[in-house]
């Protein structure tokens, strides 16, 4: 099976816990879009998650959003973040969490195309 999306690897997007991995092409098509469009890499830090490994690091337990292969955490900061989120809202993705306080090592924004009823853009 032919990776189309250069600028994400399979590996980066797995499980932590198990490797497991559900590849959306219509999410990845929306990732890549986003990344040429702010033009610098983005580290993902979060992919998918396998339920069991979501209810361990996540307060949205067996059924969140990084479990539909739809989700993703990016590892970005200052400039760069504020271009992902103005990018991220033109592009369609539905859920926007930032997190932009404390070390820069820290702060990232998680991104989803889920319309599950809770807010399109929140802050952790």
């Amino acid at each position: 099976m032919i990776w189309s999306w250069p600028h994400f690897l399979p590996d980066e997007l797995r499980c932590r816990c198990c490797g497991l991995y559900l590849r959306v092409p219509e999410f990845l098509d929306r990732l890549e879009d986003l990344r040429r469009t702010v033009g610098v890499p983005l580290r993902v830090t979060s992919g998918y998650r396998c339920p069991g490994y979501n209810q361990k690091v996540s307060t949205t337990g067996r059924e969140g959003p990084h479990t539909t292969g739809r989700a993703v955490d990016l590892l970005v900061s200052h400039e760069t973040a504020f271009k992902v989120l103005a990018a991220a809202v033109e592009l369609g993705f539905t859920g926007v969490g930032i997190k932009q306080h404390g070390p820069a090592a820290a702060r990232f924004i998680h991104l989803d195309d889920l319309v599950r009823g809770r807010p399109r853009i929140w802050s952790y």
